[in-house]
């Protein structure tokens, strides 16, 4: 691949966009080979969080404008529709987190909001621009926006195509932690590794049943929730934790 650089690190997929000299603007390639790598991660179960990663110059620009030039609207809603690529990217079933710096404009914005957890550098700007040219976003934007910030937040950002910097995101609960430039990269992988060692059954149903119950009302959610419990609740992993915290007990009170 070209577009998409990889390393494996004890379980942890790194995953970093290599288009520098367009300030890692995402076109068709660099889509179809960060699908392909995530199809190959969901399928791999040595890999059991991916970090996501641009430079410290950008994370993403966004959209790369040149790929509009000879496009025709009938195009973009069929044959080069990129839509099944960023559903690949949204439903990725394994722990998903962002390590941005520098620019995170349009679609490097989108693919932030794509992610689950996210590590940002006191450089990092955000903005959805769209509006700037004439557009509005199109992966995604207006809809994680609305559901991360609520409707006044996002129709601000989105209707004026500001930026705003690392700690506002952080304030609005786009960004979990901000760290100063030279270690966000690094404390997104701790992250990735401290999950790393967890189940990776109940990883993911935690994800499932976080990201889906948040599209379900209440009730249906908390029974989502109770079934993917129940479901990994019969896993080895679960059960030898158990007995192992049981036997644990037993012998302490033995010993007491």
């Amino acid at each position: 691949m070209e577009r998409i650089v990889e390393e494996r690190r004890d379980g942890v997929l790194l995953l970093r966009l290599n288009r520098p000299e367009k300030l890692n603007a995402i076109d068709e390639q660099m889509l179809r080979e960060l699908c392909a790598a995530l199809e190959e991660a969901r399928l791999d179960d040595a890999v059991r969080v991916v970090v996501l990663t641009g430079n410290e110059r950008a994370f993403s620009a966004g959209a790369d404008i040149d790929g509009f030039a000879n496009v025709t609207v009938e195009e973009l809603a069929t044959s080069r529709s990129d839509l099944p690529q960023w559903d690949i990217i949204r439903r990725f079933p394994k722990p998903l987190i962002a390590a941005v710096a520098g620019i995170v404009f349009g679609g490097g914005l989108e693919l932030t909001l794509a992610c689950d957890i996210v590590v940002a550098a006191q450089t990092a700007r955000f903005a959805a621009p769209e509006i700037r040219i004439g557009l509005i976003p199109g992966a995604g934007g207006t809809q994680l926006l609305t559901r991360r910030f609520g409707k006044y937040r996002a129709m601000e950002l989105v209707l004026t195509g500001r930026e705003f910097s690392a700690d506002e995101a952080e304030r609005l609960g786009l960004v979990n932690v901000v760290t100063p430039p030279e270690e966000y990269l690094d404390r997104a992988l701790e992250l990735a590794r401290q999950i790393a060692q967890h189940s990776p059954a109940a990883v993911r149903a935690a994800k499932a049943a976080i990201v889906h119950g948040l599209e379900m009302p209440l009730d249906a959610a908390l029974r989502f929730e109770r079934e993917l419990f129940l479901r990994v609740f019969t896993t080895p992993e679960a059960q030898g934790a158990i007995q192992a915290f049981l036997e644990r007990r037993r012998a302490k009170q033995q010993g007491g």
